[in-house]
């Protein structure tokens, strides 16, 4: 009698044969995907990886070092999601993957040491901020155009060398969180909502979670931020650590227990992205997974939410000419959240702006998380993509929703020696708001 195939995939959640035979095979998905169309290989598309998750778990092959690398060479984009003509959740699949890649395929010493220092570092912000000193005298010092100048750490560090190349400047706002707790609304309060600070963002965009503020408040909503408040867990979950974004997730729950919000407000795509999956991440929590969900429910991208109420306040122009202005789409809200019409019906409502279209806009830009870190030569290429794209347009001015994106964008701008400006959404309405003109002169 022969033996059934034993799959490789241990038992604790593995991908689903039956979303794994949705798959038709048909190949729409190849033309969107990022990764393919740099690679250019089967297995590194969302058809070849659905292939070879469909052969792990009926034993016809194994996760191995090769196997990995295909899972790994995925960006999470989620652009093949919304191209399938078949409704394929390859969302669902490639998130039960990658925690089964971290469980039953060991690392190389570099890449654990990589990985090690990320997750130990990116989401806790105040270990992150206790380097920011030292890498402020980094840049102020001239080593930085050193390092930069002598391409040595890329030859050596590469992993590294991605990592330092989109370090934004040092400032003295990223050294603490000076926002306080509770930030009244400017006449008739219409929602009291809580806002969601982030990691990245409230060391090195500080200035677009204050813009943030200052546009809810101006508009009639008390804004609670909780101090306790840490990592939203997007880097772990997409990156397969399930245990660091299950702990991380629960933090930001109880966080904001109590706070009798209408709203949790966030204005980094990545990151609101996650959070609406908190009801899938704590899914087999008993304690967690009632108020993960209702946790989730509250959620809200700081463009879908004003989009929803309305803004109430005045705009002005921020230029005394007209102004063109391209808006990038983030993946995950593009594609994970299925937010874009709101982002350019806010700008439009800005006077004297005008909204140019670049092509290729559903592809990433090649952040992806920390996948520019962990994969810098796909992601290189995709940026240089993205910014040539973006700069085709004539715009003046890319408004970006996305810490990453801004950091992976502004990087291939600075390399294509571009002088196109770059800001958050929520800091062009801001500058509306208060009446001020747009210098864009040393934006980016």
């Amino acid at each position: 009698m022969n033996k059934q195939p034993i799959s490789n995939f241990d038992p604790n959640n593995p991908p689903q044969q039956e979303l794994i035979d949705t798959c038709v095979h048909c190949g729409f998905c190849l033309a969107t995907c990022p990764s393919y169309r740099v690679i250019g290989k089967e297995m590194d598309s969302p058809r070849g990886r659905i292939y070879l998750m469909d052969a792990i778990n009926k034993g016809e092959a194994v996760i191995d070092e090769v196997t990995s690398s295909h899972f790994d060479s995925c960006l999470g984009c989620l652009a093949c999601v919304s191209t399938c003509p078949s409704g394929v959740q390859y969302d669902k699949l490639i998130a039960a993957t990658r925690p089964q890649v971290e469980r039953n395929q060991p690392r190389t010493l570099a890449d654990r040491l990589i990985r090690t220092l990320i997750f130990n570092l990116f989401p806790y912000p105040n270990r992150l901020r206790t380097f920011l000193p030292s890498l402020w005298l980094y840049q102020k010092s001239g080593l930085q155009k050193l390092i930069r100048q002598t391409g040595l750490l890329k030859k050596v560090f590469p992993r590294l060398a991605a990592m330092e190349s989109i370090l934004p400047e040092i400032t003295a706002k990223s050294l603490y969180d000076h926002l306080p707790e509770i930030i009244p609304a400017q006449g008739e309060k219409r929602y009291r909502v809580g806002m969601i600070l982030g990691c990245v963002q409230r060391l090195f965009f500080n200035s677009v979670n204050e813009a943030t503020v200052r546009v809810l408040t101006a508009n009639g909503c008390e804004v609670v931020i909780p101090k306790g408040q840490g990592c939203c867990a997007a880097l772990p979950a997409h990156q397969g650590q399930e245990e660091q974004a299950r702990s991380l997730a629960r933090q930001t729950i109880d966080s904001f227990a109590d706070t009798d919000v209408d709203a949790v407000i966030i204005n980094a795509a990545g990151c609101g992205h996650t959070l609406k999956e908190y009801g899938h991440i704590l899914a087999h929590d008993p304690q967690y997974k009632d108020r993960a969900r209702q946790f989730a429910n509250k959620v809200k991208d700081v463009q879908e939410f004003l989009s929803e109420v309305g803004l109430t306040t005045k705009l002005s122009p921020i230029s005394d000419r007209e102004l063109l202005v391209v808006y990038q789409d983030a993946c995950h809200l593009l594609h994970g959240q299925k937010i874009s019409l709101q982002p350019r019906q806010l700008l439009r409502q800005i006077p004297g702006i005008k909204l140019r279209e670049p092509i290729d806009a559903a592809l990433c830009c090649g952040s992806a998380g920390i996948y520019n870190m962990l994969q810098p030569e796909v992601a290189d290429e995709l940026g240089q993509q993205k910014v040539t794209n973006l700069v085709n347009t004539g715009a003046e001015l890319i408004a970006s929703p996305n810490p990453g994106c801004s950091l992976q964008i502004t990087k291939h701008l600075n390399l294509q020696n571009k002088e196109t400006a770059l800001l958050h959404p929520m800091e062009l309405l801001d500058y509306s708001i208060r009446g001020l003109k747009l210098d864009l002169k040393g934006r980016n």
